[in-house]
This record gives structure tokens, sequence and C-alpha cells, in this order.
């Protein structure tokens, strides 16, 4: 199996759809996120953010660390789907009759 390694986006001729939109939270899923920041904060750093300061924070991340996180999630399932993809072809060999 190869290493992951981040790289620049595909920009080959294939007229498709960015994939990679802003990264959007749900309002239930950004008031759980929040909340792991400031207990994080708290936690392990000893301060106390704010729900803005904390909102921000998860803004910077999504923008600026997202992409790396989406890249690796392509990454590791297009693993799978390989490993996948080998195993139909051994299925599909397994298929094939002795010709005589």
């Amino acid at each position: 199996m190869s290493e992951w390694q981040p790289h620049t986006r595909h920009t080959g001729s294939t007229d498709i759809s960015d994939p990679m939109k802003d990264i959007e939270f749900s309002q239930e899923q950004k008031e759980r996120i929040i909340s792991k920041i400031k207990t994080y904060f708290a936690d392990e750093l000893q301060q106390d953010i704010g729900g803005f300061e904390a909102e921000f924070l998860l803004d910077f991340f999504a923008r600026e660390i997202g992409p790396y996180i989406y890249n690796r999630g392509l990454f590791d399932a297009q693993q799978v789907f390989n490993e996948k993809m080998e195993d139909l072809a051994y299925l599909f060999q397994e298929l094939e009759k002795p010709e005589a």
C-alpha cells in the first residue's frame, strides 16, 4: 500500500462540478463542535474561550485544514475501492472456464 501524500487538486480537462466546496455543518453539528472546542481549551489549555471565538476557530480549521482531511478521506476510500477491485478481479478469474 502506498503512503498518502497531500497533493494539489486535479485540474484535468474533465468537466465536473467542484467536489471540495466549503465545509458546512448543520446548526446542531456546529453547536456540538463548538462545545467540544470550548471543552478542549478549558481541559487541556486551562483557557476559557467563548462560543464566538470557538466558532471562528472551527471556521479556520474547516477552511485551512479541511482540504487535507478531505483529501485523506478520498485517498482512504480509493484504497478500499482498489482492494475491492482486486478481490473482484480474482473472483472473475475463478469463474473462467478452462479452454480445450
